[in-house]
């Protein structure tokens, strides 16, 4: 009876993986939809990239030999390398810190920190955008690439996420540290630190994404062609004569996009984990 039952029953159980596939590979498929249409647009030359058309008829590099054949091209590439760069290193070492002293140490204040702290994650980025250039622009930072990379080398989300994070790092870990005579920062670089690599991954993937894509900051505080990252210039770039060449701005656009998934391909089983433990939704 049973086996007769479960015979019975399988034709519905493939139906329905076969519908849960079917919609999921559609929802990919619409996702990606517009990288796929902006990578095959980067090969179409001239006015055939406005044609409702998906895959080039005359296929060609010249929207890209045209965008590499400047030097400013990989000025731009290495301004954004190093600002992202200079970013991600500063929020892996003082996020992990800060949430390390709001998980494990006690001090006074310890609550109003973390309140401030949760607080700012739920301010609109927007809405200190003008505070911040004031600032910025008071310490002489403006033009130059510590205006660009000072601001925003520690985030109220990474904090909180590696607070999260270390919260489920045994305490008796850490007391055996410091019975064998340890200090605070030798327990943090030698035992924390170690334990910490989805959660150092996450925010080093999120911060990089964040400051890689970054456009209207680097527009504002960058005030010379030569500091302009691959975002600010691509919007230049990509006009021509009064005319926006779009097969130049695909082609960037894939230029641009090109690091960030490489990035993520090399750290995405280490960003699921450290998502998936912090339970970050």
């Amino acid at each position: 009876m049973t086996t007769v039952e479960s015979s019975a029953a399988r034709p519905g159980r493939i139906a329905r993986a076969a519908t849960i596939y079917g919609f999921l590979t559609l929802a990919a498929l619409v996702t990606l939809f517009p990288l796929i249409w902006t990578a095959l647009g980067s090969f179409k030359p001239g006015v055939e990239v406005l044609l409702p058309t998906l895959f080039p008829r005359n296929p060609t590099l010249s929207n890209y030999t045209s965008l590499l054949g400047g030097e400013d091209f990989y000025r731009y590439f290495v301004n954004s390398v190093a600002i992202a760069v200079f970013s991600v290193a500063g929020n892996v070492l003082l996020c992990s810190m800060v949430g390390y002293a709001l998980a494990k140490l006690a001090f006074p204040g310890k609550r109003l920190v973390l309140g401030a702290v949760l607080i700012t994650i739920m301010v609109p980025g927007v809405v200190m955008f003008v505070p911040l250039f004031i600032t910025v622009n008071g310490l002489g930072l403006t033009n130059s690439y510590g205006g660009m990379i000072v601001p925003f080398l520690v985030g109220a989300g990474g904090v909180f996420l590696f607070r999260q994070f270390l919260l489920d790092i045994p305490d008796e870990l850490l007391e055996a540290a410091r019975i064998d005579g340890a200090g605070e920062f030798r327990i943090f670089f030698r035992v924390v630190l170690p334990l910490c690599g989805p959660a150092l991954a996450t925010i080093g993937l999120l911060t990089f994404m964040s400051t890689w894509n970054n456009l209207l900051w680097p527009l504002v505080v960058a005030q010379s062609k030569e500091l302009y990252t691959l975002p600010v210039a691509l919007a230049f770039l990509s006009q021509g004569d009064g005319t926006i060449n779009y097969g130049v701005m695909f082609a960037g656009s894939v230029l641009t996009i090109a690091p960030i998934v490489l990035v993520f391909l090399f750290l995405q089983r280490y960003f699921i984990s450290g998502i998936a433990t912090t339970g970050i939704k």
